[in-house]
């Protein structure tokens, strides 16, 4: 999952303070003395944003962004899985990086925040959820299943009802599967009440996966590190109620964008910042 954010920079503005900011999963975010914008990169139906934005297409696309905004990243996974997919180097590449919602942060390749999942719920909370969880799938039908169906993250638990060490050809038939048998809804469903009295949010995202945290640690999260940015602009393809695009598409601090595949996102990026 992966997200965009861009600021104009207007070197004959002078520099103000703003009011708002926005992210999503891994997201690329560019910044300016008035206005930032943000592009989504999750998972769509042609092609994985998040696979498609370590392309030199969009490498390339990236470093002409740069040269008329200050452009950074926000993911829902952790750091690793962020580098792994847009370089070792993504925290001094851009100027923000935000893992995990925000919930780690980088700034100018320097970390200025971190949040932790186990001291805000606890182990004894966090314990009867995984047991649960594990319960569930050990119960779930499904043609194929592997490994990791539980990672435990800083700020959140990543669940995959296949296992996040299926191959990429195994997630992609599992997301087809998912979208006719909505093993993931349904899921999320049973949690969403079993669990209601923790105050949880559940958010689908990517093709095998669905994340848990506590309510407001969404992609909205690190909109704390940007209260100087007064226009946000928000781009993501999961904008729906429940997917994990929606909570930052519809903020009051941004402008939501839906985009449909990576030439979707930059022909709009085009438009806006090159037009």
């Amino acid at each position: 999952m992966i997200c965009f954010k861009f600021r104009v920079q207007n070197p004959t503005l002078p520099v103000t303070k703003s009011k708002l900011f926005t992210l999503t999963h891994y997201q690329v975010t560019s910044f300016s003395s008035e206005k930032a914008y943000t592009f989504d990169s999750n998972g769509c139906e042609e092609a994985r944003f998040d696979r498609f934005a370590s392309t030199p297409k969009m490498l390339e696309f990236m470093r002409e962004l740069r040269k008329v905004i200050t452009v950074g990243v926000v993911g829902g996974s952790d750091l690793v899985k962020i580098s792994e997919q847009l370089g070792n180097s993504v925290i001094n590449d851009y100027d923000y990086v935000f893992s995990e919602n925000g919930l780690v942060a980088h700034k100018d390749g320097k970390l200025t925040g971190t949040e932790s999942l186990k001291s805000f719920l606890g182990d004894e909370k966090l314990k009867e959820i995984i047991n649960f969880t594990l319960h569930y799938i050990a119960d779930l039908d499904i043609p194929i299943k592997r490994g990791t169906f539980i990672e435990f993250r800083s700020g959140m638990i990543n669940v995959s009802p296949i296992g996040r060490n299926c191959s990429q050809e195994e997630r992609d038939e599992f997301e087809k599967y998912d979208k006719v048998h909505n093993i993931r809804p349904k899921m999320v469903s049973v949690l969403r009440e079993k669990f209601a009295h923790f105050n949880l949010t559940f958010s689908i995202g990517g093709q095998i996966s669905f994340d848990v945290f506590p309510q407001g640690w969404d992609k909205t999260y690190c909109l704390r590190y940007l209260d100087e940015f007064q226009e946000i602009h928000f781009f993501g393809d999961k904008t729906y109620k429940g997917g994990n695009d929606h909570e930052i598409y519809e903020s009051e601090r941004t402008v939501g964008h839906t985009v449909t595949s990576p030439d979707d996102t930059m022909e709009q990026c085009k438009a806006l910042f090159f037009s």
